[in-house]
């Protein structure tokens, strides 16, 4: 028989097991990512400006396109929907899937503290850092970066910053929004270079003249998985379809023609793409 105190001692356990019960209802309640795509036939992704080579926005018809699109075209192909594009940035992107506005996020590391709010696919890529800075600006490794006197430009909310903060910690670091508002730093003189992961700095680099090219920053050389941010749901059908849509395409070699295509239309020539570029 259950005394007082015994109760009192269960009744941690009882409402987490309460509270639990009450999650599993309420995401009952939420129609399933890939019974919603089924149904609408629409595969709503998060569209982010001004961030090549994964995305491109023709300002004059507002249609998209590199690498993410592609992929994006690819995954909704056999449920024959259409793509619906929800502008956003990288570090809005996490917060879209938590409130269901967006099926997918591409382009985003499955940090631990990410995983805690939403879901990943498996790495499709291996990407690794480097910078893109003024032409007259030269480092190779994290110690030519780590000088009070280095003034160094991130996307915030993006993986990078807390990567830099941690390896040029002596370094002038500010945060910026967007892509294009990183560039505009080091235009007009308040940065000396972008850190940034190796694929975008490709497309930085063949955006803006006064950008040198992609180094792949070294000791150490830091590279993190990316993968598709998904919303944390109890049905696994729409995770289980992208891990196996991953594993496809890796196994096939079609990453790469996306990456190059994408870099391509970025305006990225061939032989500046760097072996140790993750794909």
């Amino acid at each position: 028989m259950l005394n007082r105190r015994s109760m009192a001692g269960l009744l941690p356990t009882l409402a987490l097991v309460a509270a639990s019960s009450q999650q599993a209802r309420a995401d009952d309640q939420v129609e399933p990512t890939i019974e919603r795509i089924k149904r609408t036939q629409t595969l709503r992704i998060a569209a982010l400006p001004g961030e090549p080579p994964f995305f491109f926005k023709d300002i004059a018809t507002g249609a998209w396109s590199g690498i993410a699109i592609s992929m994006a075209l690819d995954i909704a192909k056999p449920f024959n929907a259409k793509l619906d594009y929800v502008e956003s940035t990288y570090g809005n992107s996490v917060l879209d899937l938590q409130s269901n506005k967006v099926d997918v996020a591409f382009a985003l590391q499955p940090t631990p503290a990410r995983a805690l709010a939403i879901g990943f696919s498996a790495p499709y890529y291996n990407h690794p850092f480097g910078i893109v800075g003024r032409k007259d600006f030269h480092a190779k490794t994290w110690a030519d970066l780590n000088k009070p006197e280095v003034r160094l430009a991130v996307a915030i909310g993006s993986t990078v910053e807390p990567i830099a903060r941690r390896f040029a910690p002596k370094a002038q670091l500010t945060g910026y929004k967007t892509a294009d508002d990183n560039i505009l730093a080091v235009q007009s003189g308040r940065a000396d270079c972008i850190v940034v992961g190796a694929i975008q700095g490709l497309g930085m680099a063949a955006k803006s003249p006064i950008l040198g090219k992609l180094t792949v920053v070294h000791d150490p050389v830091i590279a993190l998985p990316s993968a598709m941010g998904i919303r944390m749901e109890a049905d696994q059908r729409w995770k289980s379809y992208l891990d196996n849509w991953v594993l496809y395409n890796r196994g096939v070699t079609q990453f790469r023609d996306w990456f190059i295509a994408g870099l391509t239309q970025s305006g990225v020539n061939a032989d500046d793409i760097p072996e140790d570029g993750g794909f």
